[in-house]
């Protein structure tokens, strides 16, 4: 096979990249040709021949100037500008015709007549290329939509209900959209209520005061969706079921439901993530103090909390159980599920060292055993016992 040397360009390899415009060059030249040569076959005005050849020329090349023009308006507007003088064209026909009881020999019925055929086509040819954008399969699709703003749909879970502190954001106003309480939570709810179980029983009550709560305040538009999935016996997969169908929102506290809905392509407004993004920061080096309530999993290890409810792990803190501490924080663990602080005992005299500034230290190995999979302190507290069905 014949291959050509690098650097050296083979012949009319130039010519045919300047092929397509050559062609249109020479396709004009040859339009403005062949209508000079009409125009001087059949000479329009009387006179001489020179007359008429520049006539021609200039008609052509007024052609010509026009057809650059179009090159650079867009397809739509072309097609809706002669969509637009078709249809004007085919209407002044129509009134023209229906004008026939007019005397035609009148020369302002003749004028008439000429300006309806004239004007009503050019207008129909400017109006179709204005607007030639609507006819855009985008364009075309929005004029069959509903118009109406769309309603947001925020689908509560029992959790969230029961945790309580939806009704505080709620209140606040950071959650917008309309609030749907399927009628299987609610169920769900006044079985739990209903439980022989003195804790179960508070919580289910618990929630129903908060519904309650939330129905009562102004502005609040909450809504109970009769929607069911008798196929589907978990009220999580209810849940995930309804929001698909409503396309609205998950709101939930549930640490599995929010993995789950998300995995199912669901939307999820998870209430420990935000409460989890307005805790403070807290970075390596600081030192803070707390108080130890219990020892921890592995050995010489102590347990306390703070305010925010966040934990905190002190290593060599078993035997100060009940005490405060001052501790330097060497790692903090964040989760979807919480957030956990690991942190050693300060030496006497330690001031505020700022971070990075103390030495580091990696956490116990039991502490990270949320790594691995197990169920931390902070991941039981967000999941719920779902009830059994009632037999």
């Amino acid at each position: 096979m014949h291959r050509s040397r690098p650097g050296v360009a083979r012949p009319g390899r130039s010519w045919l990249r300047m092929g397509p415009m050559r062609g249109i060059t020479l396709l004009r030249g040859l339009f403005i040709t062949v209508v000079v040569y009409v125009a001087t076959l059949i000479r329009p005005i009387d006179g001489h021949v020179v007359i008429n050849l520049a006539l021609g020329l200039a008609l052509a090349l007024l052609i010509v100037m026009a057809e650059t023009r179009l090159r650079a308006v867009a397809l739509t507007d072309l097609i809706g500008g002669l969509f637009g003088f078709l249809i004007c064209l085919w209407i002044a026909k129509t009134i023209n015709t229906a004008l026939f009881w007019a005397d035609t020999s009148n020369p302002l019925v003749q004028f008439m007549h000429s300006l309806i055929i004239v004007v009503l086509p050019y207008l129909g040819l400017v109006v179709g290329t204005w607007k030639g954008e609507w006819l855009e399969p985008a364009k075309l699709t929005s004029l069959f939509r509903d118009s109406r703003p769309q309603k947001r749909y925020r689908i509560l879970d029992t959790s969230v209900i029961i945790d309580g502190r939806i009704a505080d954001i709620v209140e606040t106003g950071f959650l917008d959209g309309t609030l749907v309480v399927p009628q299987f939570v609610l169920k769900e709810l006044q079985y739990v209520a209903d439980s022989s179980d003195a804790l179960k029983r508070n919580r289910g009550r618990r929630g129903l005061d908060i519904l309650h709560r939330i129905r009562k305040m102004a502005g609040v538009e909450v809504v109970i969706s009769d929607v069911d999935f008798p196929h589907i016996k978990e009220v999580d997969l209810k849940l995930i079921e309804l929001a698909r169908s409503m396309k609205g929102r998950i709101v939930t506290n549930d640490f599995n439901l929010n993995k789950v809905a998300q995995l199912r392509g669901v939307e999820v407004l998870n209430i420990n993530e935000v409460a989890n993004s307005l805790k403070p920061v807290v970075l390596p080096g600081e030192t803070m103090t707390v108080f130890v309530i219990k020892e921890g999993k592995e050995y010489n290890q102590g347990v306390a909390y703070l305010d925010d409810g966040t934990m905190v792990v002190v290593d060599n803190a078993r035997t100060r159980i009940g005490k405060n501490l001052d501790i330097v924080v060497t790692s903090v663990l964040q989760t979807t599920a919480g957030r956990m602080i690991f942190g050693r005992l300060a030496e006497p005299g330690t001031v505020h060292a700022g971070p990075g500034l103390s030495e580091p230290q990696q956490p116990a190995k039991a502490d990270h055993r949320a790594d691995h999979g197990e169920r931390t302190d902070v991941e039981d507290s967000t999941r719920r016992p779902r009830p059994a069905a009632r037999a």
